[in-house]
């Protein structure tokens, strides 16, 4: 049995918060009906690499669903759209905001038409002057607080490759879909979920408002910078918590020939040894990690001319043989490639009657008792008849008709 098992959800999202969202669910096992308009997801062609086939976009964000398309500005579509929503335990979507108001459908209606529906909802930002701005995702992280943290001090501030505006609000809204269907199994009526994008980049860097704050009682001395104003700066690829860390070079010095490492104060001696400097153990220079913060740079920089005469599988290597924490930069192609992560099916291979196999991620969140296959996506409107037979008790003549007057 899947966890979420005999939960319906019906899906309006489209392009990448809202699909990333509603695919969780589908991985956990909830039926998850993706409701497009009768030309499809957006992202269905966008950045397409196959003529004529749904985009990897669309493809590794909607698996595990099924697809109705529905024309939602006729009164039948409407009319049939009403009776989904009497027959879903969820319902959510990324429209902008005011959208599914306009086409008749608020919250008041909703919650009258299904008073135990979790209506989930996604928006860039939530009330007050930003409320109406559009937002995507390197908006959100601009105006989350990540981009004015990232990047190296020198430097404009930069985008990190992470979907954290996108993916990362579909997580949070999973978390407030979940807690929103407990909660009904004790009260017996749903809710509203509402998330916004520029608050969930927000969440997830909350350690650089702790650092704002700690900057009051003076400058950072975990970070690199060698001046400190009234906000916190970039820090390249500092830590930025208690232990320090950096990215050094290896052998042969391809773009992604790094290795991340932290330095914990029980991890400097086997360091020092490493990199044939065991004078350095107990130098009072060095000894201790008060007498290192003044000089992070110059530490790593040693470590690096270490590390340069090797690859980084074999720095890898050695460094945890010592339990040095680290771990190498891998790129995307290693990333594919990585049986480890094919092996715990976070790397997987599906096939799609258009496109032939792909690959795609696989679900990061693992149950004991309901482990999760992921499916292929659908193709579009592939389940309208099957669901309005299923559902809505909706005959061959019917859907005859609703098709001739371009309902569906």
């Amino acid at each position: 049995m899947s966890a979420l098992e005999g939960v319906r959800v019906l899906d309006m999202t489209h392009v990448q918060s809202g699909p990333s969202a509603t695919q969780v669910l589908a991985w956990l096992g909830a039926d998850v009906v993706k409701l497009e308009a009768p030309t499809g997801d957006i992202t269905r062609k966008q950045l397409r690499d196959v003529d004529e086939a749904d985009s990897l976009y669309f493809t590794m964000l909607n698996c595990n669903k099924r697809s109705i398309t529905l024309n939602m500005k006729s009164d039948a579509g409407k009319e049939i759209f009403t009776k989904l929503v009497a027959d879903s335990d969820v319902l959510v979507e990324n429209f902008g905001p005011g959208t599914v108001d306009r086409m008749g459908f608020t919250w008041e209606k909703l919650r009258e038409i299904n008073p135990k529906l979790v209506y989930a909802s996604i928006k860039g930002f939530g009330d007050g002057p930003y409320t109406h701005f559009k937002a995507y995702e390197v908006v959100a992280q601009a105006m989350g607080g990540s981009m004015s943290t990232t990047g190296f001090e020198d430097g404009p501030p930069l985008a990190t490759g992470a979907q954290i505006g996108d993916s990362g609000t579909g997580i949070h809204t999973v978390a407030g879909i979940l807690a929103a269907l407990l909660q009904r199994e004790r009260t017996g009526a749903g809710q509203r979920v509402s998330v916004a994008m520029q608050h969930a980049v927000l969440n997830l860097c909350r350690v650089k408002l702790r650092d704002q704050q700690r900057l009051a009682h003076g400058p950072l001395r975990e970070y690199p910078n060698a001046e400190f104003g009234d906000e916190v700066p970039r820090s390249g690829n500092a830590s930025g918590g208690g232990q320090p860390g950096w990215a050094v070079r290896c052998a042969p010095g391809g773009d992604n020939d790094y290795i991340y490492v932290i330095v914990q104060p029980q991890g400097w001696a086997p360091i020092a040894k490493l990199i044939g400097r065991p004078e350095l153990i107990d130098d009072p220079d060095w000894a201790t990690p008060e007498a290192r913060l003044s000089k992070l740079d110059k530490m790593f920089s040693m470590i690096e001319e270490w590390t340069l005469n090797h690859d980084k599988w074999s720095v890898l290597a050695a460094l945890n043989e010592h339990n040095v924490p680290c771990g190498p930069i891998l790129s995307t192609k290693e990333i594919i490639e990585d049986t480890s992560l094919a092996a715990n099916d976070m790397i997987v291979s599906v096939d799609h009657p258009e496109r032939g196999e792909f690959k795609t991620v696989g679900c990061p969140i693992k149950l004991s008792d309901s482990p999760v296959q992921v499916q292929r996506s659908p193709l579009l409107g592939e389940h309208t008849a099957e669901v309005f037979r299923e559902r809505l008790g909706i005959d061959e003549s019917e859907l005859a008709e609703l098709k001739a007057n371009g309902v569906i």
